[in-house]
């Protein structure tokens, strides 16, 4: 089992670097390696909706399955090749971020991210929402998200630390990211009440014309709404990786904030990855950048050594 003993902290400043005080509910172990471990999380959450993409991205098209169980069961065979391969560990892994029904399925007879903590030493995070609403003010704030008590109840049951829930920022459109920010810390409360620690994820979508103009907006809102916490209460971001490189450094260093992680958005893994080494104390998020070119036709041989290598890639531009 990997460890990141021995190894030092990789933020220079904020909730990495001082005494902050933790939320007694929040498991300690799992805590100390999200804020002073070396390495990135790996966003393994494919749902309901981008389930067909992400095996047709694996070299599963349609006459793979039939139904919606015998899709699910391939995705779930997908990620447990990933979660199971001995290049998958918690020396570079932090954390991996799960959907509902793959937290609910077993890997090796043990629960998905029990199996993730006990045997990778890799920290469990969900993803909670139920997917986007309709743009308005050029921006999508999340569905409802009905039974979440239930949700982070379970999640807890099955040693879940963190939860993760996405909207989009298309374009710089103060009252849509007032929205967004809004809504995204309004469920955070929720989720802080449960005893997790929310990831917040506005994504700025990379196409967007304004792209800059829309991370000025974002950054103020968020600054303001991290004022609103107390001084127990951490949550960590989940951000485009920006235009202006270290622009998310005041976030870095708050002491309301974790981590900062970076999604890949739609860039290449070497695009995300070049992107990510220059946004000093970011670490990596990535998706689509983790599993590009990794397909169900290799042989294990051929496929650890291709996840061994982008995980070797993505790790080398988190720790920067």
């Amino acid at each position: 089992v990997g460890s990141d003993a021995g190894q030092p902290p990789v933020r220079p400043g904020g909730a990495g670097a001082t005494s902050t005080r933790r939320d007694p509910l929040v498991n300690d172990a799992q805590f100390q390696k999200v804020k002073t471990g070396n390495g990135f999380i790996a966003a393994l959450d494919q749902s309901g909706g981008s389930t067909p993409k992400a095996l047709k991205l694996y070299g599963l098209d349609e006459t793979a399955y039939s139904t919606d169980a015998e899709m699910f069961d391939c995705i779930h065979e997908m990620l447990s090749r990933f979660i199971t391969s001995p290049s998958f560990d918690g020396d570079r892994i932090l954390g991996s971020i799960l959907f509902e029904m793959t937290m609910e399925r077993e890997i090796d007879g043990k629960g998905t991210a029990e199996f993730l903590w006990e045997n990778k030493n890799v920290v469990p995070f969900l993803k909670v929402d139920k997917g986007l609403a309709d743009e308005v003010d050029g921006a999508q704030v999340m569905k409802p998200i009905p039974d979440l008590a239930d949700l982070l109840a379970r999640a807890k049951d099955h040693g879940v630390f963190s939860t993760k829930m996405r909207s989009v920022i298309k374009l710089a459109d103060a009252a849509g990211v007032e929205a967004v920010v809004g809504q995204q810390f309004e469920i955070a409360s929720e989720i802080l009440d449960a005893g997790l620690v929310p990831i917040i994820e506005p994504e700025v979508d990379i196409h967007s014309p304004l792209k800059a103009e829309a991370e000025d907006l974002l950054k103020a809102a968020i600054l303001q709404e991290l004022v609103t916490l107390g001084s127990d209460r951490q949550i960590m971001l989940k951000l485009t990786l920006p235009e202006t490189d270290g622009f998310y450094t005041e976030l870095v260093e708050h002491p309301n904030v974790l981590r900062v992680v970076a999604l890949s958005g739609g860039y290449s893994r070497d695009e995300a990855n070049e992107r990510l080494a220059r946004n000093h104390a970011v670490v990596a998020s990535f998706s689509r950048a983790l599993t590009e070119g990794l397909t169900a036709q290799q042989s294990d041989t051929e496929f650890d050594a291709a996840l061994d290598a982008s995980i070797a890639s993505i790790y080398a531009a988190s720790i920067t």
